[in-house]
């Protein structure tokens, strides 16, 4: 038997437990706390990542073009914390979109025009 094989039918043997004993409530929770956990988790990367990485170059630019970029990261995790929990659709969905390309965009265009200051 394959792996792949062996994985389906895995997969299969816990969807019919999960039908089988009505689990559908603690299979949704679960699902609730794995998105929590999830989100927690990238942000405690993007922690990271900002503490060891970007925090002493950032703090040589000047104040504006710090709350600018701090901004821009700030509503991109609310932006993003949005969609994750709230799954919009159509105009929503493209409104998170567009919010999130304009984040994206600020905060590397303020990034690279103070990279080429220095």
């Amino acid at each position: 038997m394959t792996p792949f094989v062996r994985n389906l039918l895995i997969l299969a043997a816990v969807a019919v437990v999960i039908v089988v004993f009505n689990q559908e409530t603690a299979l949704a929770t679960a699902s609730t706390l794995i998105r929590f956990a999830f989100f927690i988790v990238i942000g405690v990367v993007a922690y990271f990542f900002w503490r060891d990485v970007a925090r002493r170059e950032i703090e040589l630019w000047p104040s504006r073009q710090q709350r600018l970029f701090y901004s821009a990261v700030g509503l991109f995790v609310v932006d993003l914390g949005w969609f994750l929990f709230a799954h919009p659709q159509a105009r929503d969905a493209l409104a998170f979109f567009i919010v999130a390309a304009i984040c994206v965009y600020v905060a590397v265009r303020t990034w690279l025009d103070q990279r080429r200051l220095t």
